[in-house]
């Protein structure tokens, strides 16, 4: 059974950091891109970045780019977001994800249950 568990949300001030992890199991770890998507109260879900899957590619929404950066250790199975320089549109639910996806949320198989982010100002 494929899981995957983000954790590290929380309540930060306007221009704080904070670091997610998500950490899979039940699956190829390494033969999965993965991606992170934020989908904020009354708005859909949207792409927030993605990691190929040996880690030497990455792309990011333009609203998190030279914000956010994604890492991931295939040893460990575990996907990271370092989000610098949050700010209250930041606020949201973070989902990590598992396919051979792009931008698209229908291009990823598997989902966490979320974790909350919320940047005050």
């Amino acid at each position: 059974q494929v899981q995957l568990a983000e954790s590290g949300g929380g309540l930060v001030q306007a221009g704080g950091s904070l670091r997610l992890s998500c950490a899979a199991s039940g699956l190829t770890f390494s033969s999965y891109t993965m991606g992170w998507f934020r989908q904020a109260p009354g708005k859909e879900r949207a792409f927030v970045g993605k990691i190929s899957r040996s880690g030497g590619m990455t792309y990011y929404a333009d609203s998190v780019k030279g914000r956010f950066t994604i890492s991931r250790d295939n040893a460990k199975n575990t996907v990271y977001l370092q989000m610098n320089s949050l700010k209250p549109e930041d606020t949201a639910v973070y989902y990590c994800a598992a396919g051979s996806g792009d931008y698209f949320s229908f291009q990823y198989d598997y989902w966490g249950q979320g974790t909350q982010v919320t940047v005050s100002s």
